[in-house]
């Protein structure tokens, strides 16, 4: 079941778009992370998805949903790598919905999306990892993100290991130290720590690699067609040279007979 995090009045992953500067009027800091599905080639590592989906579990769900997401895609080709019995177990064990029909809650199915848990004030998390930017460039022309992408994992990641452990408190609220988040203050209490979820196969369970998974995992949520979207990309690029290169061929061809001939 959820571990619920007394976080209160969470706005969370950032609300507001990424500035330039963060806490104490230093610049943001945005660690790059080395994710898997980075650049054209890159891909889903099912078992990263897998753990970072038990952290959402875990911690994330008890304030926020993806209420955008269908459950029944946790065993789509290239995401997670479930089966359907998978799937429909975890969505019965984990979550429930309201049948209309029934006038009552039922256990989830695969076809239902993940509930849309908004606790708190706490933003949906469906398409937060492509609605947040973590890399810019100079005066803010995006110039990094044409070398780096735009980020969004990168950002979420940061900001879940960017607490300092600094707090004050404003109108009445408690606000924490955070080196991503701009402004350099969030409402949000730290809702990570080591060692706070455990791995039944062993993986690393610090800080980092915690906020690593949950930040992949939020990737393939925001975009779960990803592998899909670079394959048929990578066959367009194919076509696109092939069909090239015999236009070049066949105009050569046709005016090989034509060139080189002076005129009379």
């Amino acid at each position: 079941m959820f571990k619920k995090l007394a976080i209160g009045a969470a706005f969370a992953l950032a609300l507001a778009p990424v500035a330039s500067h963060a806490a104490g009027g230093g610049e943001q800091h945005i660690e790059d992370f080395q994710f898997s599905f980075e650049g054209p080639f890159g891909t889903y590592d099912q078992n990263q998805l897998q753990r970072g989906l038990q952290v959402y579990t875990e911690v994330c769900a008890a304030c926020h949903g993806l209420k955008y997401v269908p459950l029944r895609t946790l065993g789509d080709e290239g995401g997670i790598g479930w089966s359907e019995d998978q799937v429909r177990a975890y969505a019965a064990e984990m979550f429930t919905v309201y049948d209309p029909e029934l006038e009552d809650d039922r256990p989830a199915i695969p076809t239902d999306h993940f509930p849309a848990n908004t606790a708190a004030g706490a933003p949906d998390l469906s398409m937060m990892a492509k609605a947040r930017a973590g890399f810019h460039g100079p005066y803010g022309l995006g110039i990094n993100q044409m070398f780096k992408g735009i980020g969004g994992a990168e950002y979420i990641a940061s900001l879940l290991t960017g607490y300092t452990g600094q707090e004050k408190e404003e109108a009445g609220s408690i606000l924490y130290e955070n080196t991503a988040f701009p402004g350099g203050w969030i409402s949000m209490a730290p809702p990570l720590s080591d060692e706070q979820v455990e791995f039944a196969d062993g993986h690393a369970n610090d800080l980092h690699h915690l906020s690593a998974d949950v930040s992949a995992f939020l990737m393939w949520a925001a975009e779960p067609k990803m592998m899909a979207r670079k394959q048929a990309g990578l066959v367009g690029v194919v076509f696109l040279t092939i069909l090239a290169s015999m236009l070049y061929l066949t105009n050569k061809r046709l005016w090989a007979p034509h060139k080189g001939k002076k005129a009379h």
